[in-house]
């Protein structure tokens, strides 16, 4: 399956930055309002240990990784959904996202050994999450009363879809009046299918990218109070958060390995922000991986948890699901202590599932169809 974040933010919190870091690409990250003016997209690999071990054991001619698509679009300011700045012209380029990533400076204007403007003159993560969310808040306001505009006839008329339709955006077009996102709206699978044509931006899953900057006076550092703040609204709000550096990551993107963990120990680097940004996103959309290996490739497939070996299957060809027979399955770890399928099914440990089975993240698994 596909899966795309979109980046958002104010100006020079950090988005730029990331995006160069998670994808390698240069767009530009000056330390101006407005640089980014055109929608950035990257193809980011899912890094998994498990994926090159099995590709070794099975000596493949090709390894391929998992993959996220990060869009990046220029930062939104108050009033962005009614034309100030630059960021209104590019929230379509995200509608299509799987969720969103909320950029939130923690990192002081001067520190560092720098000096970073911020467009409101002082750092206040809750108030620019305000802003940001309010921004999204108004243009999906927007698009829900034009769409309830255009269903009025059909509802006097009593149109059944109509009626269904126009019932569960009223409910959301009082949320958004109440400045709630839309995900706070409770909704049945139905009613998830309607509005979800619509595309709307806070349906989507949130996650915040709290940036910080080693060296500097950090809000968590600095007001441990306000940190918490923060982090209890995003938990409470039903969201994720991932603390990171969006210049080490940047400083660190062309090193790999042993190097890599080295320049980040010089760099006073922490954990590996970017490894903990797409595990984050993939515990936010509910996303688990299964392998193929063999010969000619080893490749990891992104798929919801949950899934049955059929819907899984999908994500190799739509084909799977309904010609699928059964799933010969093995836990990746098992195959590799066996040392060969041989030795791992005269174990016991690779099984003949059928169309109940559930996929587990890790399964290594060859379809009969």
């Amino acid at each position: 399956m596909g899966l795309s974040i979109g980046i958002v933010g104010l100006p020079n919190v950090g988005k730029s930055t990331l995006f160069n870091a998670l994808t390698k690409k240069g767009v530009p990250a000056e330390n101006y309002p407005f640089c980014t003016i055109d929608p950035s997209v990257g193809i980011v690999a899912v890094p998994d240990e498990r994926l090159a071990k099995l590709s070794i054991f099975s000596k493949s001619a090709k390894t391929i990784p998992g993959a996220i698509e990060f869009v990046d679009i220029a930062g939104l300011v108050e009033g962005a959904s009614k034309g100030e700045g630059l960021g209104n012209k590019f929230l379509a380029n995200i509608r299509e996202t799987d969720a969103i990533l909320e950029m939130v400076r923690l990192f002081p204007i001067v520190g560092g050994g720098t000096e970073i403007a911020h467009v409101y003159g002082s750092v206040d993560p809750l108030r620019d999450i305000s802003v940001i969310n309010l921004e999204l808040i108004l243009a999906d306001f927007e698009t829900v009363t034009k769409r309830r505009g255009n269903l009025v006839r059909d509802v006097k008329r009593g149109d059944k879809a109509a009626v269904a339709e126009d019932a569960v955006l009223a409910r959301i077009e009082k949320a958004l009046e109440e400045s709630k996102l839309a995900n706070t709206v409770e909704m049945t699978e139905e009613e998830a299918k309607i509005v979800k044509q619509l595309n709307l931006l806070t349906t989507k899953k949130f996650l915040y990218g709290l940036n910080k900057r080693s060296g500097a006076s950090n809000l968590d550092e600095s007001d441990p109070e306000k940190f918490k703040e923060l982090t209890d609204f995003i938990v409470e709000s039903g969201a994720q958060y991932v603390v990171l550096d969006a210049k080490i990551e940047d400083d660190l993107k062309d090193f790999e390995g042993e190097e890599k963990e080295l320049m980040r120990s010089e760099l006073a680097g922490e954990d590996d922000g970017i490894t903990n940004l797409i595990e984050q996103a993939y515990n936010l959309l509910g996303l688990e991986t299964f392998f193929t290996t063999g010969e000619d490739e080893t490749r990891a497939w992104t798929i919801q948890k949950g899934s049955s070996a059929p819907i899984a299957g999908t994500a190799i060809h739509t084909d799977f699901k309904d010609k699928f027979i059964r799933a010969e399955v093995v836990y990746w770890s098992d195959l590799l202590d066996a040392g060969s399928y041989a030795e791992a099914r005269a174990k016991g440990k690779v099984r003949t599932e059928g169309k109940e089975y559930i996929v587990k993240d890790g399964d290594v698994i060859e379809f009969k169809i």
